[in-house]
């Protein structure tokens, strides 16, 4: 999550470049823009003095394209890769990812190839609509047939099958799913209160009212990060429209972009805002979530990549820190998820195939996911190979319904991702709810893409 905080300031100028120069030329083909989780960033930019190059090239190996390279990260994938070794013996796989440092280049490196018609194997995307531009540009072969012949329809959830699918076609394999609308909470300080996690909104503000007269901000959140303020509004929308109704949101559906629960889940926001500490502008998610761990405010909303940081400080589930649903979002899971295609035009056809049966098959998912801090796309994993949250999250994941994410790519394209996250960091600022409106209502056009 961190190497996305990092990405997406740059991918952020990227895009709004892109999208002017656009607005300002004829009308041409154009290779996908590289999509983020975070649609906009308001931090400074990593410094361009980075040392760190783009990965030597092998061409004898199967040529993938990750961000990931931090340690859980890079073990996750070595696992999966070491079964793929072994599996198709004289098989190879180059991981084109880079350190930190230098994102930026390494995208900007995958651009210039796709651009160039000279593209990698397969390149890391979040599963679901964020893969529209390289679809519309003609970068990624189908997948549905091999999805058949693979029995992936079959063990995966019908309706996370249904979200994959651009223009009647699934294009990647989930490798993972994560999930976004989580409460985070220390159950110390909540006990200490005589206080339980709460359940809806009105519960929210109840509990909130009383952990401020002690003096605890109830809500740690960054509004530095560009993606957690419209994070925790796509969960607002989520239990203000109940699942049916959010995913005709996505859908482009106008009419309910104008409906009076738009008015509700905006002042819903706005009020919890208020409750937020006085220099969230000033902090990371990973800072927000640390002072939940210590017991300096009390509740968190984030993904469970939160719980990868809690247990990189060396806390105890169930002990320092707990979890729930969003409030009013009890039985939905709102999903995101890392996934892989096929390049049209792949140098290593044959392998990469391999490689995605690998990454779709059980003993793929199971090998990677205990690694990285989330579930398998399959609904078969073996369950003794997960912590207590993940344990939880899989069978969350096997009963609820399914909502995708906007803000990490499941449910919106890039153009659409940039303006949603645009607007709610505008909003952060400047607490305008009725140009919030606006920008929601005008950015309807760009789900119906």
């Amino acid at each position: 999550m961190q190497n996305f905080q990092r990405l997406s300031i740059w991918l952020c100028l990227f895009i709004a470049l892109l999208l002017l120069a656009t607005a300002c030329s004829e009308p041409a083909p154009t290779p996908a823009i590289i999509p983020t989780s975070a649609p906009v960033a308001t931090t400074a930019a990593p410094s361009s003095e980075s040392t760190a190059a783009v990965p030597t090239i092998d061409s004898n190996a199967v040529q993938l394209f990750s961000w990931w390279t931090s340690g859980a990260e890079q073990n996750a994938l070595d696992a999966m890769i070491q079964i793929y070794e072994r599996e198709y013996p004289g098989s190879k796989v180059s991981n084109l990812a880079v350190n930190s440092g230098a994102v930026f280049d390494a995208f900007t490196e995958l651009q210039q190839r796709l651009q160039r018609q000279d593209p990698p194997d397969t390149w890391q995307v979040h599963a679901g609509k964020e893969s529209l531009g390289f679809v519309n540009a003609g970068q990624l072969e189908p997948l549905t047939q091999f999805f058949h012949e693979q029995g992936f329809d079959k063990t995966m959830p019908p309706l996370l099958l249904e979200q994959l699918k651009i223009k009647g076609e699934i294009y990647t394999v989930p490798l993972n799913i994560h999930r976004s609308n989580l409460l985070w909470y220390n159950p110390k300080v909540f006990k200490e209160n005589n206080l339980t996690p709460p359940r809806t909104f009105d519960e929210f503000f109840e509990v909130a009212k009383k952990f401020q007269a002690k003096g605890i901000p109830a809500l740690a959140i960054s509004k530095l990060d560009g993606f957690s303020v419209a994070q925790l509004f796509e969960s607002i929308l989520l239990a203000t429209f109940g699942p049916e109704d959010y995913l005709k949101l996505v859908q482009g559906d106008a009419a309910l972009w104008a409906d009076p629960r738009i008015d509700k889940a905006i002042q819903t926001l706005q009020e919890m805002l208020q409750y937020a500490s006085p220099d969230s502008t000033a902090i990371g998610w990973p800072n927000a979530a640390e002072r939940v761990l210590q017991g300096q405010e009390a509740m968190f909303l984030s993904g469970d990549w939160a719980e990868g940081h809690f247990k990189s400080l060396g806390a105890k589930p169930n002990e320092d820190f707990a979890w729930a649903s969003t409030p009013g979002t009890d039985g939905v899971f709102m999903w995101l998820s890392d996934s892989f295609g096929l390049a049209k035009g792949a140098p290593h056809r044959e392998q990469m195939l391999d490689l995605l049966k690998v990454m779709g098959s059980k003993e793929g998912q199971d090998a990677f996911n205990p690694l990285k801090g989330s579930i398998p796309a399959r609904t078969d994993a073996d369950v003794s190979l997960y912590d207590e949250y993940l344990q939880w999250s899989l069978a969350e994941f096997k009963r609820n319904k399914l909502a995708p994410s906007i803000v990490h790519g499941a449910a919106a394209p890039e153009a659409y991702m940039f303006a949603f996250g645009k607007a709610l960091n505008n909003f952060a600022t400047d607490n305008d709810a009725e140009a919030l409106k606006q920008a929601l209502l005008e950015a309807v056009v760009e789900l119906e893409r």
